[in-house]
């Protein structure tokens, strides 16, 4: 038994069954001798219903896994090369992939035994999107065993951080070929071509804007990251207390049961007490009639012994 097989098993359990199932196989550790793989069992968390839906996704239709991790690459290609057209296609598809996907994983939850709303769908559905655009998300789903919906990240961030990496250099080889060509910046040649090199105003205006709301979209990405990491160890702690609920509930069943069972044996042994304190009722009027008829029987034989004696008596004597 090792960490990958107990994974698997569990994570392809209903989210009900989860909890149960790893400590018994936590305790199939420890039992071994195996404590440092106990502690890593007993680590694991369960998924949300939400997690458990694209996880079934993955296990119950692999055949689309790898067409849409192939599709997530052909979109970040094209953010990275800025094509248009491309995207404009990718996206398309990538709405439609989506959709089929998402109506596909509800159908097959509902077939588990665990219909799902709209909301579910639509975190599954966020999910792929995460998908499509982020390889370690990719990853993440592909493996089958998530805890909770992966979030849909804003734009493609590896695509965007590799087009914002480039921008900075054309300005540095304008700049290197003006030297060449021996003007400095801020010569009178520089001043001269300055009109005719200087790009339009508000082609200008857009990239600023556009970098500024990317990067306003990625302090809100980190914010929302901080947000879900809180919410998610409150989520922990609140799975944890429910785990010490359930166990206390079920200790206090079985003390219920162990009491209901103390009960009962309580009322049969006061039923046999009654009894057998009945027995000894009747057996003691028992004995006092039989004393009775010894002793009316015994007083009985002593009168007969007597009158035999007196009739026996002047017999005797006349025979003298």
């Amino acid at each position: 038994m090792d960490l990958d097989a107990v994974a698997d098993e569990l994570y392809g359990l209903r989210p009900e069954e989860f909890v149960a199932a790893r400590d018994r196989r936590a305790l199939d550790a420890r039992k071994a001798g195996d404590q440092a793989l106990a502690k890593e069992i007993r680590a694991l968390r369960r998924p949300s219903l939400a997690a458990w839906v694209g996880n079934l996704l993955v296990r119950r239709q692999p055949d689309e896994v790898q067409p849409l991790l192939d599709l997530g690459e052909e979109l970040r290609r094209a953010h990275r090369e800025l094509d248009g057209p491309r995207l404009r296609k990718l996206a398309r598809r990538q709405s439609e992939v989506i959709g089929t996907l998402g109506r596909q994983a509800r159908r097959l939850a509902a077939e588990a035994g665990h219909p799902v709303g709209d909301g579910v769908q639509r975190e599954v559905e966020e999910t792929l999107h995460a998908v499509l655009a982020d390889p370690q998300a990719a990853r993440e789903w592909a493996a089958g065993r998530l805890v909770k919906p992966l979030g849909a990240t804003f734009g493609f961030p590896e695509a965007d951080e590799g087009v914002l990496g480039r921008r900075p250099a054309a300005p540095a080889a304008a700049r290197e070929k003006k030297r060449a060509e021996g003007g400095e910046p801020g010569g009178r040649g520089a001043e001269r071509k300055r009109g005719e090199a200087k790009e339009p105003e508000d082609e200008l205006a857009h990239r600023r804007h556009l970098n500024e709301a990317r990067s306003a979209a990625r302090g809100a990405e980190r914010d929302l990251r901080a947000r879900e990491a809180e919410a998610e160890a409150a989520g922990r702690e609140a799975e944890e207390a429910g785990e010490r609920v359930a166990g206390a509930e079920e200790r206090v069943r079985g003390l219920r049961a162990r009491l209901r069972e103390a009960e009962e044996e309580q009322r049969r042994s006061r039923s046999d007490e009654q009894e057998a304190r009945e027995r000894a009722r009747q057996a003691d009027r028992a004995v006092r009639e039989a004393r009775r008829h010894a002793e009316t029987t015994a007083a009985r034989a002593e009168r007969l012994a007597g009158a035999r004696a007196e009739r026996a008596s002047p017999g005797r004597a006349h025979r003298r």
